[in-house]
């Protein structure tokens, strides 16, 4: 690498900007704050602290800016649950899971109508034969 930086005259003026750069950040150094900077900036956070908030909007934003979110996490855990509950009915209709009973087929249906129809006039023979009178014909002729 350092013979092709001799012999490319691009590469020697590229490396050799990088080093002036490189020994400027070294003798540049990071200023001191003031010897007051963390009293001040405790003044300043005490005075942003007790302003009360403008409108409902920098309340909220107060709130989740300088809260730690304990007042929010039961509506945050309801809204969850309302997202997964509603989440998961539509991705049962879409999947077309569902739990409706099954649907019998015509001919069972037929079947069961006539069943239907058998009993109900098994029991009205039956009725009809409670109400008929007696059958005189066993009994002794009196004279």
């Amino acid at each position: 690498m350092q013979a092709h930086i001799e012999s490319c005259a691009a590469c020697a003026q590229e490396f050799k900007s990088m080093q002036a750069t490189f020994a400027l950040l070294d003798t540049w150094q990071a200023p001191e704050p003031s010897p007051y900077f963390d009293q001040k900036l405790a003044v300043r956070l005490r005075e942003e602290q007790a302003l009360a908030p403008a409108g409902w909007f920098e309340k909220l934003k107060a709130r989740l800016l300088f809260n730690t979110g304990r007042q929010l996490r039961p509506a945050l855990a309801g809204g969850l649950a309302l997202i997964l509950l509603v989440g998961g009915e539509t991705v049962a209709n879409l999947t077309g899971f569902h739990h409706s009973a099954p649907q019998t087929s015509a001919a069972v249906q037929d079947l069961q109508i006539l069943d239907k129809n058998d009993q109900a006039l098994q029991t009205m023979d039956q009725l009809l034969q409670d109400d008929a009178p007696a059958d005189d014909s066993t009994a002794q002729p009196s004279s």
